[in-house]
């Protein structure tokens, strides 16, 4: 609509003024995108998994690996290209289920047969 009422008037600084303002809403946009990609993290610990992620608030999931039901690992066709995959450990409560993406092919690969065997090993004393 703007681009539209710029083109309308035909005013130069009308038109400057439009340019800066999508790009600045671009690179805004590109920033807080970057910042919440590097915001995500995980730890594995002996008998669980930590998982944070969070730009303005900052969360903590702590994933028992016994508790854990399955790791499933996904690429769209988009993060297929690019070479990485998205890694989500399931639990029976949905207010655990964390999700690491970003990870590479295969770091994410290796870290679901580590879960999944860590959790295989922590169920079997249930």
């Amino acid at each position: 609509m703007g681009a539209f009422i710029v083109w309308r008037n035909g005013s130069v600084v009308a038109a400057a003024m439009w340019v800066v303002a999508v790009l600045l809403g671009a690179a805004v946009t590109w920033l807080v995108a970057e910042l919440d990609r590097r915001a995500y993290g995980y730890a594995e610990r002996a008998d669980d998994l930590i998982v944070t992620h969070g730009v303005f608030v900052k969360r903590l999931i702590v994933v028992p690996y016994g508790r854990m039901q399955f790791v499933d690992v996904t690429a769209g066709l988009l993060e297929r290209w690019m070479g990485i995959a998205t890694v989500r450990m399931h639990t029976a409560a949905a207010a655990t289920d964390a999700t690491l993406p970003g990870l590479p092919t295969a770091e994410a690969a290796l870290l679901r047969d580590r879960l999944a065997q860590k959790g295989e090993e922590r169920s079997m004393g249930l």
